[in-house]
């Protein structure tokens, strides 16, 4: 199916808009009025750039307010339809946009709507243009597909249709089993958007918060399919008004855009894109720091070894303890410099069944691929890039083949560096924790499930000092251990504050804790007052609320189990996480976000970084 964009969905000037789409691999556009009133090209100009391009311009919008008026405005309606024909036969587009009234004028009468667009539909015509209706989930009289639909058919004209939009259909709970009535040789227009579920104004709900297909909650391929099967043949195109992707970088947008639509195809059965394979677990992390000394000490206080070092005589070292493995990357390579010298999280090495179908898959839905610079001798591991910059790399641990990454890590000649008694309690890696650039958050929320083929819960918000985190669970379904948390800072103001952390598995968390601090090393400290609560909200055991406390350990239950958890103070933009599950709970403890954030908040201002994590 061809696939189209408006250019509201992208941020920039309307040359920039279409730039963006054009590179992204988008095969047309629909002009918003306001993008071409406000650019310097003439509407020729637009066709002429679009066309230079590779674009289409199928569909001009919006045309408001139309229907139901009186006489006297009916004329002064159909005067702004001819001038806006005009334009259109310059821009080169033939089909017209008319959104249901708004207006406190508009009669309640489906006879004189059909009269009226049937004579904008025959005004049309002459100068080649078709007319589609669509119903504003907020129109004053017309809010449903349904009604817009019985107004299109009893008009009956060869030059109207209806615009079907899923952001209408579904914020008002529609069904789109109804789509199977209309023919479709009379949806003109089909367009997608989602949206997160949260109650409010759907006006501003629609303006503000729409996001590209997979990011929200609604379901969005249900209406394609509708649409499809109902015999619709035309594109399918995004129509997302949003704040953030607004401000964003057109470039990045436009292909997340077209991830989402390559999505929805792949749900509806019409795209045949490359298996999915599901990560199983974390090979390793690697760790960027230009000082590495911080955070070699914190690895030998958790009980990890070091078991090698790269082969290539890059400064890269393995630490490893049961099945949680760290690479030390020492280098000042882009990944430190990124982080202003400091340590973060450069990449993530993927447990794959199939290295190689994980690597068609990501480029199938265009992740990008990063070229490598390798040794003669190294292992040839595949990556791509997370909208964050993050590598993520398809790894088989342990198995002969391309992608036996520890073949690049012979053991060091020296003794190894022994990690400390608490060795035997760690057991691996529970889970990962990147916060994510501001206007990248919906991006890796559809880049996650679309790459690797994790299952997302639902988004949270939780309280920071400076304002609210997002937060978003990715986990693999089944016997994957691969579980990612993506997070959001407050802001743009918060850029160089975006805290990561390593969540390691343990037998014992308070054993760990109490071994680390023998060793001079401190974890994150709680507040009495957070323990007070505790005790008003649940009941323990006898000396369990006095062990937590101690320990400075957080604590959460559900209905499976229960969790205890604490941070390591964080050594530039990483902390490690101290994991004990019990009884398979299933959450992250996001209930502790608020005094965890807050917690690491003070340690940045006591080290003498007010804006740091």
């Amino acid at each position: 199916m061809r696939r189209t964009i408006a250019t509201v969905s992208l941020s920039g000037s309307l040359s920039q808009k279409l730039a963006a789409a054009a590179a992204a691999g988008f095969d047309g556009v629909e002009v918003f009025e306001t993008d071409l009133l406000a650019s310097r090209l003439s509407p020729h100009e637009v066709r002429q750039r679009a066309a230079d391009l590779g674009l289409s311009i199928d569909l001009y919008q919006p045309f408001r307010d139309f229907e139901g008026e009186e006489d006297e405005q009916l004329a002064r309606n159909l005067r702004r339809a001819e001038a806006k024909f005009e334009v259109m036969e310059r821009l080169g587009a033939d089909l017209l946009l008319v959104c249901s009234s708004v207006s406190a004028l508009s009669r309640d009468d489906d006879a004189l709507a059909a009269e009226q667009l049937r004579l904008l539909a025959e005004r049309g015509a002459e100068h080649g243009i078709r007319i589609a209706y669509e119903a504003l989930a907020w129109g004053r009289n017309v809010s449903t597909f349904e009604h817009a639909w019985r107004i299109v058919e009893l008009a009956d004209h060869q030059g109207l249709g209806t615009c079907l939009d899923s952001f209408h259909i579904l914020a008002r709970g529609g069904d789109p089993k109804g789509i199977a009535a209309i023919p479709g040789e009379k949806i003109f227009f089909l367009q997608l958007a989602d949206a997160p579920l949260t109650a409010m104004d759907v006006l501003q709900w629609s303006r503000h918060y729409r996001c590209f297909p997979g990011q929200g909650g609604l379901d969005v391929a249900g209406v394609a399919r509708a649409a499809v099967e109902a015999g619709y043949a035309g594109p399918l195109s995004l129509e997302v008004f949003n704040d953030v992707f607004r401000q964003a970088d057109a470039g990045p947008t436009a292909v997340d855009a077209l991830r989402s639509l390559l999505m929805v195809e792949e749900a509806i059965g019409r795209a045949e894109l490359p298996t999915t394979v599901v990560p199983t677990g974390f090979a390793f992390a690697e760790l960027a720091a230009t000082d590495p000394e911080p955070l070699r000490s914190l690895l030998v206080g958790l009980g990890f070894e070091r078991s090698g070092r790269h082969r290539g005589g890059k400064p890269v070292d393995l630490w490893e303890r049961a099945g949680a493995r760290v690479l030390l990357n020492s280098a000042a390579g882009p990944a430190a410099a990124a982080a202003g010298g400091t340590a973060q999280v450069a990449a993530l090495g993927l447990e794959s069944p199939d290295p190689d179908a994980a690597v068609r898959r990501a480029q199938a839905v265009l992740a990008p691929e990063l070229p490598r610079l390798r040794a003669p001798d190294d292992v040839a591991l595949n990556a791509v890039a997370a909208p964050d910059g993050t590598e993520l790399f398809f790894c088989a641990t342990g198995r002969p083949g391309r992608a036996n990454w520890r073949l690049d890590f012979p053991p060091p000649r020296e003794q190894p560096e022994a990690g400390a008694a608490a060795a035997a309690l760690v057991t691996g890696v529970d889970h990962v924790a990147l916060t994510q650039p501001w206007h990248r958050f919906d991006e890796a929320a559809l880049f996650y499930p679309a790459v690797l083929g994790l299952q997302l819960q639902e988004s949270l918000d939780l309280a920071d000092p400076y304002g609210l985190y997002r937060s978003r669970a990715a986990s693999g379904p089944g016997s994957s251990l691969l579980r990612i948390a993506l997070n959001a800072a407050p802001g743009p103001d918060h850029e160089d504050g975006r805290p990561q952390h390593i969540a390691l598995a343990v037998s014992d968390v308070a054993a760990v804790v109490a071994r680390l601090h023998e060793q001079g090393l401190a974890t994150l400290a709680v507040p009495d007052n957070y323990y007070e609560d505790l005790r008003a909200r649940l009941e323990f055991p006898a000396g369990e609320l006095e062990r937590l406390r101690r320990f400075d350990l957080l604590y959460d239950r559900d209905q499976y189990g229960e969790f205890r958890h604490c941070y390591t103070p964080a050594v530039g933009r990483i902390s490690f996480e101290l994991v004990e599950r019990s009884g398979g709970y299933r959450g992250y403890g996001a209930v502790n976000a608020p005094v965890r954030l807050a917690a690491q908040r003070a340690q940045a201002h006591t080290m003498g970084r007010p804006g740091g994590e």
